[in-house]
């Protein structure tokens, strides 16, 4: 009888293998359903492993693709295709793309690889930071003995040098893709290329922000740059070739839609970090900013529903004509609610509650106006469909949930902020619910910060040090992330002070609020051990906190650190301001290749940070995980080895991710229940490959048990 029923399971099993001819994929047995393609890459030498397979249809609601990786066999499954005809190619390292062949899903379709003919065009399909390594920074010997001063031109190390012509111009985009490593031919309008080049950085609605950073490194910044395209132009190519994914890189499955059109998006929300199954299956909400406009019609919130392929949109509020929203960053609540970041009023028009003694924070330490980014907050309920304008005193740019339902702020170069949603849905008093506390270090050692009265701390611009006060610090506020083991708050320091001078080597601020905030406030401040005169890591943008309280942190230099608060011998008193827990760190390089005379990080390029607390993915609970804005990538680190993970979006070229979150839609469905989403997030969309008319993406990535699993 039981040998009976074992029959039965394996006829069924039979049976549900759909037939697939005389074909290679017959031969290897791949099981695929009526949703799946499914087939066998071969090239010249046998079959291709590690190369992807992309499948693309403009038949849906948006335009839509999906990429998977063949097995050691050559072997893949496209699973989980809306019925619609597919152009379906192969893409690799090694290769250049093959013939585009139309698909339908049920039907097997086995592909053959098209081997590069030279290594120049095998490279044109290399992520971007490849090709920026080929950049040569000044050796530090070139800046001995030179002194830096703000805002002026003229870095005093290496360091700084690559801060600046690094992450002011990947703050927008890529460094090393095709729109920016090849500078159209003069014409005879220029005499040399740095004259190009100088040209170049003014055009744009950016063009002006740019000409001003660009003066801040100085003539050396424009050399290099034209030398590089100089030299790439005569041939060069990048000395290391990407590795093809292998191990678990190969069960990756990446999805990705239109959805939006010319539009700017900084990053998406799905879910609730701190309960991945809210709003399961739903729509996925980005906030979007048109750079080309300027004008308000083009700040939107838009969105885009799995269920049916659809995109959608709603113009941001104002109450101010002359005030342009230009919003920035979503995050979503318990209740499913989004709030974003988005001005809808002038900034110097805080309201009386910043300054006025019944709020305590505002007695403890008044704010007329915000030191940071002039934004507020929106809130949009999608089971009314109605957008609230929310006030705020400080700086308002990026934003997270704390356990209690308080909403964390950045953007402030003064201050930590907060609103207790709490408070503010039972009172809709911003006001009641708004707090924040000013930076201040424990210096003096006696356990709370001093007033807001000169005589009790020294400020940032107050000489000399005095062991017997606390030190008031300022320093940009960027990436956030709430420690889930005790609640307290950390933030990415991007730069220090009003004048923006260089993160060198930048750091984290953690702050807790206490029982009674201010009064209660704690707050602490880490930089990366600086040796030598050296950092051993600069530029933090992004960080997040797992479980255990460790502080992981993407840093734009292409470097993520591992900072652990239980390793520090002194959190409080005179020593400290930064320098003082060097044994808390761990530094691990970007995979890929770093640039010319530059001996720490790599190529890559770090934003936002973001923990993985309840394994959405797959590669375990608490695994860190990195934008790779310039290698076309997101970064997952094994927390315990260190071991990077490269989840790679090949297809097209330029995924530019400042943020991500993982939701979790049915935790009965396995892997197919689960993903992270993204969004490309490049400001010039022109850059992402296929050039103008390009429209920014919503990514998905799953993490398969096999690469064949359907």
């Amino acid at each position: 009888m039981k040998r009976e029923s074992r029959l039965t399971l394996g006829a069924l099993a039979a049976l549900s293998l759909l037939a697939v001819g005389c074909t290679s994929a017959a031969k290897t047995r791949i099981a695929m359903d009526s949703d799946d393609i499914a087939g066998v890459v071969s090239g010249p030498r046998g079959p291709e492993a590690g190369v992807w397979v992309i499948a693309e249809t403009t038949e849906l609601p948006t335009k839509m693709a999906k990429i998977v990786v063949t097995d050691e066999q050559g072997r893949y499954v496209l699973p989980d295709l809306p019925q619609a005809k597919y152009r379906v190619w192969v893409r690799g390292y090694g290769l250049v793309d093959s013939k585009p062949m139309e698909a339908s899903p049920g039907k097997p379709l086995d592909l053959t690889a098209a081997p590069a003919p030279d290594a120049r065009a095998a490279a044109e399909y290399y992520p971007a930071n490849y090709w920026f390594s080929l950049l040569e920074a000044p050796l530090e010997s070139a800046f001995a003995g030179v002194a830096h001063q703000p805002q002026t031109i003229t870095p005093s190390t290496q360091q700084q040098w690559v801060h600046w012509i690094t992450e002011k111009c990947r703050l927008c985009h890529q460094l090393g893709s095709k729109a920016t490593r090849e500078i159209p031919k003069a014409n005879g309008e220029f005499d040399t290329s740095t004259e190009a080049w100088y040209h170049r950085i003014t055009l744009g609605v950016m063009g002006d922000w740019m000409v001003r950073e660009a003066a801040k490194v100085g003539p050396t910044g424009m050399q290099a740059l034209a030398d590089w395209t100089d030299r790439i132009a005569a041939g060069a190519l990048p000395a290391e070739v990407p590795p093809r994914p292998s191990g678990v890189e190969r069960n990756l499955v990446v999805t990705l839609w239109d959805w939006a059109d010319g539009a700017f998006i900084h990053d998406e929300i799905a879910t609730d970090k701190r309960s991945p199954t809210v709003n399961a299956g739903g729509r996925v909400y980005g906030v979007s900013t048109d750079p080309c406009c300027g004008d308000d019609v083009s700040d939107k919130m838009t969105w885009f529903d799995p269920r049916d392929n659809t995109v959608g949109e709603r113009l941001m509020p104002s109450t101010d004509p002359k005030v342009r929203p230009s919003p920035h960053n979503p995050m979503m609540d318990g209740q499913g609610r989004v709030w974003m970041t988005s001005a809808f009023r002038a900034p110097e028009k805080n309201p009386r509650f910043c300054t006025d003694p019944s709020n305590p924070s505002a007695k403890f330490f008044p704010m007329p106006y915000p030191a940071g980014t002039p934004r507020q907050l929106v809130v949009y309920d999608p089971k009314t469909d109605k957008m609230t304008m929310v006030e705020t005193c400080s700086g308002t740019h990026h934003l997270t949930f704390g356990k209690d339902d308080s909403l964390y702020l950045t953007g402030d170069i003064k201050v930590a902020a907060w609103l207790d949603t709490r408070i503010y849905d039972k009172t809709a008093d911003a006001g009641a619910a708004l707090g924040w506390c000013p930076l201040v270090l424990d210096t003096n050692g006696d356990g709370r910060i001093g007033e807001w009265i000169d005589t009790k701390y020294t400020g940032p611009q107050t000489p000399p040090f005095d062991s017997k006060k606390d030190r008031r610090i300022e320093g940009f506020l960027y990436g956030l992330g709430v420690s889930p083991a005790d609640e307290s708050v950390w933030y990415a320091v991007v730069s220090y002070g009003a004048d923006e001078q260089p993160p060198i080597p930048g750091g984290l601020v953690r702050m807790q609020r206490g029982s009674r905030p201010p009064e209660t406030c704690k707050v602490e401040f880490f930089e990366p051990p600086v040796k030598d005169g050296k950092a051993l890591a600069f530029s933090p943008r992004g960080v997040d906190v797992d479980s255990e309280g460790v502080a992981w942190v993407g840093f734009a230099a292409g470097r993520i650190g591992r900072f652990d608060r239980r390793q520090c011998k002194v959190l409080s008193g005179p020593t400290a301001t930064g320098q003082h827990c060097p044994e808390g760190w761990t530094f691990y390089d970007s995979p890929g290749p770093k640039l010319k005379n530059v001996t720490e990080g790599s190529a890559d390029h770090h934003y936002l940070s973001w923990v993985d607390l309840h394994d959405t993915l797959g590669l375990g609970k608490d695994a860190p995980i990195i934008p790779g804005s310039n290698s076309d990538s997101l970064l997952a680190v094994d927390p315990k080895s260190g071991k990077i993970t490269v989840l790679r979006v090949p297809y097209p070229l330029g995924f530019y991710a400042r943020g991500l979150d993982g939701r979790i839609d049915d935790a009965r469905a396995g892997w197919k229940g689960r993903g992270l989403w993204s969004t490309y997030a490049e400001v010039a969309l022109n850059h992402i490959e296929g050039g103008r008319g390009a429209h920014a993406k919503v990514v998905k990535m799953q993490l398969r048990p096999d690469p064949l699993a359907k």
